[in-house]
């Protein structure tokens, strides 16, 4: 496997942590933890972007 497909994969399982952290906090009941799956939901998704754009060669990792 290539170093872009195991960028892909990861941005890929990032992706979908984040989607899974938003279920969670649209389930929870607590204000606080639901705030705090939303924002790290928001932080994975935003890490998840910029690995896929550095998998598809749009750019390049920050040094």
């Amino acid at each position: 496997m290539s170093e872009s497909d195991d960028l892909r994969d990861r941005a890929r399982q990032m992706h979908d942590k984040a989607k899974q952290l938003e279920s969670d906090a649209e389930r929870t009941t607590d204000a606080g933890e639901r705030q705090r799956l939303h924002e790290k939901a928001r932080r994975l998704e935003s890490q998840s972007e910029q690995i896929s754009d550095m998998a598809s060669g749009d750019i390049y990792p920050i040094q």
